[in-house]
């Protein structure tokens, strides 16, 4: 499989839990700007969305949308204990808190990415995701993860969305949990080989 990725980009998530997994994952860095591929292969052409994560499958058929790409892959390998099983209330959870980031924190992010929304805008954004961050402060308070007693790819959904406050400016120092859990999880080993792939090891 090929895993169409931008370094640092929400792509980061199904990276780190392919390697959670053990999954062989072939990876393609994608120029989001201009839609090109590290091959030179015109972007739009592979996912007509024009954004990553985009995962091809080896039967041809390509996977895109994060929250689905790292449910496939951990069903790939149930005994990772990455997700948990179908049909039962903890993958429902599970759901529920990959819905619960996709909504409420990654969109929100979006547009302090982009120096022409303005400050009032900016501002508003920040304080939307800080409110959303103390539902999250208050599970990890109580939890280490945040589905059941083992990491899941929600955690790591969680964590690459959450890297992207020092880009933004988002100051996050009221969710000490929160900081603590990030923390976590950058030093699994299949974080930090994920980081060292997309060159972001100083970072993390």
């Amino acid at each position: 499989m090929k895993l169409y990725y931008a370094a640092g980009a929400c792509s980061l998530s199904p990276h780190i839990v392919a390697l959670e997994a053990g999954i062989p994952v072939e990876l393609e860095k994608v120029d989001t700007k201009a839609k090109r591929t590290a091959s030179d292969q015109d972007y739009w052409l592979i996912n007509p969305k024009g954004y990553v994560p985009a995962l091809a499958l080896d039967d041809g058929e390509l996977l895109t949308e994060g929250p689905a790409i790292v449910q496939y892959l951990a069903d790939l390998k149930p005994e990772s204990g990455l997700a948990p099983a179908n049909g039962t209330t903890a993958r429902y959870r599970l759901q529920e808190m990959l819905g619960y980031i996709n909504s409420e924190l990654h969109k929100s992010y979006s547009p302090l990415f982009k120096p022409e929304t303005p400050d009032t805008v900016r501002e508003e954004r920040k304080e939307y995701l800080r409110k959303r961050y103390r539902l999250l402060e208050e599970r990890l308070a109580q939890h280490p993860w945040l589905v059941g007693d083992r990491f899941t790819v929600a955690d790591a959904y969680l964590f690459t969305v959450t890297n992207w406050a020092r880009h933004v400016a988002l100051d996050l120092s009221e969710f000490p949990a929160l900081l603590d859990f990030q923390k976590r999880v950058a030093e699994r080993p299949a974080v930090q080989t994920a980081l060292e792939a997309e060159g972001l090891k100083k970072a993390a």
